[in-house]
């Protein structure tokens, strides 16, 4: 009786420093991930503080992009003026000429 006593008092010693042991590699984790958890809220905090400043830079782009925008409009609208006017200048052109050849004609036929 006395060395099973002394036997089952021997495991639970040895089962009590392996939870120990286990306790202890756990308590590291918990400090590692903590310093993980602190180092990534504070990762966020960062990533926020510049994504307000990327927000800021898009916006710029943004401003920049349409003022473009703007300049090609009007560009696009000067040459759609342009080609109109040629268009009317060249449709003229086409009704002298018919008229030209129609008094041609008569004069022909005189």
């Amino acid at each position: 009786f006395v060395q099973q006593t002394e036997w089952s008092l021997q495991l639970m010693t040895q089962r009590a420093l392996e939870a120990e042991s286990n306790m202890e590699k756990l308590k590291q984790e918990i400090f590692i991930l903590q310093g993980e958890l602190e180092s990534s809220k504070a990762e966020n905090e960062n990533l926020r503080a510049g994504q307000t400043t990327d927000l800021g830079a898009v916006k710029c782009n943004i401003d920049v992009a349409l003022q473009n925008l703007y300049k090609i409009i009007m560009g696009a609208n000067w040459s759609i003026r342009q080609l109109t006017s040629g268009a009317e200048l060249l449709y003229f052109v086409a009704e002298v000429l018919k008229s030209t050849g129609k008094i041609s004609e008569v004069e022909a036929g005189k």
